[in-house]
């Protein structure tokens, strides 16, 4: 299994999900390129961000969407949905749940 992103809530209710194939192509890629947010997602455990650290992990995957596979791209578009979601209430949260 690979690695899926969640948007929970400060109690653990997942909220949303994108399960999408590519993403732990698109963190390894982001690993390669030394980013500093998405690049240190761990694919063994949860790695979490808050709304502050979205101001970095949003233009990461700006970047990554430019030049990238159709796949990849697609799985970028699906995480920045979710990252609108955290950003629109408080106590939100994306997690990049390894496995």
């Amino acid at each position: 299994m690979g690695i899926s992103v969640q948007v929970r809530t400060f109690t653990g209710t997942v909220e949303a999900t994108c399960i999408h194939p590519s993403i732990a192509d698109l963190c390894r890629r982001a690993a390669s390129q030394n980013l500093p947010m998405l690049g240190h997602v761990d694919p063994c455990d949860d790695t979490v961000f808050n709304r502050s650290q979205l101001r970095v992990l949003v233009p990461e995957l700006q970047a990554l969407a430019n030049g990238s596979a159709a796949e990849q791209d697609e799985a970028v578009h699906e995480i920045l949905m979710l990252t609108a979601q955290v950003e629109r209430k408080a106590h939100r949260y994306l997690v990049f749940n390894g496995d």
